[in-house]
């Protein structure tokens, strides 16, 4: 027995072993939510198909059963496909999504009053930075990005605090996954030049890559263990009447005292 079961593993040794499996339903559920995440206003399952150069027959069974089981929501007047709330549920309850935004929230509420400014926290994604809480301006005039944004992580202000802060390892991982979704090669040299900036400063602080009239301002927020998990930006729009009661330089200040805030109440402590 022991000699037959000795010769079974010699015989699983000298296997090729196999390095990657086939799940052909769990793909397309997959295809599915990502094309459907370009269509807020809904897909057809035939919409879905020449999208994804597939046949309606390999799809139908499969959007059936992501209804069933609450993934997906068709609309009654129109049958188009939509992602449901299940997905957010889950991405909150699963990851530390929804512990970082109970620590934040507060203090953005908090911070976007005192500056009259909009401000957004942004945590890594794969080659992306997403932003999973925000605070609108509550005056009158004001620029923010929406929940879920994808944030650039080589270019932004965010991404770059974000990257700034990480360790080499985790920098190499995004900028491979970053490259790999935009299909460009990164500047590494130019890029380790814009993190020991950032580093030197503790924060970043310029003009929006996108935006005409808006200064980007960031600050890092850790957790206990010292590792960043998040960046608190402040998108500052410059009004060109100049009305702002409230300038850049005291937004900044204010920025920074919430991002340490949040830290604190995350456990993270500055070194003595």
């Amino acid at each position: 027995m022991a000699r037959a079961r000795k010769q079974a593993d010699i015989e699983g040794e000298a296997r090729p072993k196999q390095t990657t499996y086939a799940a052909p339903a769990l793909e397309k559920a997959f295809e599915i939510l990502d094309l459907l995440s370009a269509y807020p206003q809904g897909a057809l399952v035939t919409d879905m198909a020449a999208a994804l150069g597939r046949s309606v027959g390999e799809l139908f069974r499969i959007v059936v059963v992501m209804e069933q089981i609450g993934y997906l929501q068709r609309s009654p007047v129109n049958d188009r496909y939509t992602v449901s709330y299940k997905i957010l549920d889950l991405a909150y309850r699963a990851t530390p999504a929804q512990h970082l935004t109970r620590a934040a929230t507060p203090e953005m509420q908090q911070l976007a009053a005192e500056t009259e400014q909009s401000c957004h926290f942004v945590v890594p994604n794969g080659g992306y930075g997403l932003v999973i809480a925000r605070e609108e301006n509550p005056g009158m005039r004001g620029f923010s990005l929406r929940l879920g944004a994808a944030i650039d992580m080589i270019r932004s202000c965010s991404g770059q605090v974000l990257l700034a802060f990480s360790s080499p390892q985790r920098v190499q991982r995004i900028v491979a996954e970053a490259a790999a979704a935009q299909g460009t090669p990164v500047d590494m040299e130019w890029l380790e030049e814009r993190l020991a900036i950032v580093r030197r400063q503790g924060f970043d602080r310029r003009q929006s890559p996108i935006t005409q009239g808006v200064t980007d301002v960031s600050y890092p927020v850790f957790a206990f263990s010292g590792e960043i998990v998040g960046a608190l930006t402040v998108p500052y729009l410059e009004l060109i009447d100049g009305s702002q009661r409230v300038k850049l330089d005291a937004v900044d200040g204010l920025l920074q005292a919430a991002a340490g805030r949040i830290s604190l109440t995350l456990g993270h402590h500055l070194a003595d």
